[in-house]
């Protein structure tokens, strides 16, 4: 008999490669999705199109709205995504970022709680939240210090989960998910802004871009490879957090260099340059993961290469130009 899963956020990166997982597993799948004025669904329309998921109208802050998509659903999984995930903007939003980042999750909970407390919840957590780190590499027992709003705002989501699972005894897990990138990445996120300039200036559409911080250093992984770490957490016979990361760090200037590298171009100084507007007002400077107790109790480990998904994302994007380009001749 299959599963039925409801996912938050299904219309971002990681939901449209969650859906496509648990699809594969014979799920039936739901997703909350906030009605708006624009279209909102590209990564999923190829599921919409086929009939596969079926979409329910809600809200993160309306109470009631997330009662009623628990009832129709009938999830029995619940994977809790949404949020205002693009750290720069939490510092020009930073209430709506603590209401739809934390105090939505709580929300969530005590929905779930009062349908039926036998759902399992996910919560996507963030290395956001270890921030200033406290120790390198950082693991499920390194302290936390956030250092955006939006930081803030997933360590609220991360111990209230942590709260009403020991509370309540929910199976309530978090997942702290070090970077994750693709194809689907929004182009606000540094690792799509690279990718997607880089295309452009290989196909003669651009002659430069300009960059922040490019010391930062990230422990980026592939999302395709992230989702089935948390489909692993909630088939797993307990809930537990897991930290899920690749365990290497690189910088902002080796994703460049790698970028430019796939397209055949050694030299790139000339082609990026450095704008103070993209700075942090607080920086956090490196974050790099160890995700040895995932790999040992769910045996879970990312199979995509740093350079490959670098060159993954710069392909899609020359192919995504191209495609433009063909239809706005046609």
């Amino acid at each position: 008999m299959s599963k039925t899963a409801l996912i938050t956020g299904i219309t971002g990166q990681d939901g449209s490669y969650l859906a496509e997982l648990l699809l594969k597993k014979g799920y039936n799948v739901y997703g909350l999705i906030r009605r708006t004025s624009t279209e909102s669904t590209p990564r999923i329309n190829h599921l919409l199109d086929e009939g596969k998921i079926e979409l329910i109208s809600g809200d993160m802050l309306d109470q009631l709205s997330l009662i009623q998509a628990l009832k129709q659903s009938g999830a029995e999984e619940v994977y809790n995504l949404a949020s205002m995930s693009y750290v720069k903007a939490s510092w020009d939003h930073p209430v709506g970022t603590a209401n739809y980042t934390g105090v939505s999750v709580t929300k969530v909970l005590e929905a779930l709680r009062n349908v039926n407390p036998k759902i399992r919840f996910y919560q996507a957590s963030s290395s956001e939240m270890f921030g200033k780190v406290q120790a390198v590499p950082q693991t499920e027992n390194t302290p936390f210090y956030p250092r955006s709003p939006y930081g803030v705002a997933k360590l609220y989501g991360h111990w209230i989960t942590v709260n009403y699972r020991e509370s309540y005894d929910l199976f309530a897990c978090s997942g702290i998910l070090f970077n994750h990138e693709s194809p689907r990445r929004g182009m606000e996120f540094v690792t799509r802004k690279i990718s997607h300039n880089v295309a452009k200036i290989k196909l003669g559409l651009s002659e430069g871009f300009k960059l922040g911080n490019m010391d930062a250093k990230r422990d980026w992984g592939y999302a395709g490879d992230y989702v089935k770490a948390m489909w692993e957490m909630l088939n797993h016979h307990e809930p537990e957090d897991f930290v899920i990361s690749t365990g290497e760090t690189h910088s902002v200037r080796e994703f460049v260099d790698a970028a430019f590298n796939h397209v055949g171009i050694k030299d790139w100084s000339n082609y990026v340059g450095i704008d103070p507007k993209y700075m942090r007002p607080a920086e956090v400077d490196l974050l790099v993961g160890d995700s040895s107790k995932a790999r040992d109790v769910l045996g879970w480990k990312p199979e995509v290469s740093f350079k490959e998904l670098v060159g993954m994302m710069v392909d899609s994007d020359v192919n995504l130009l191209k495609n433009e380009n063909t239809n706005n001749r046609n």
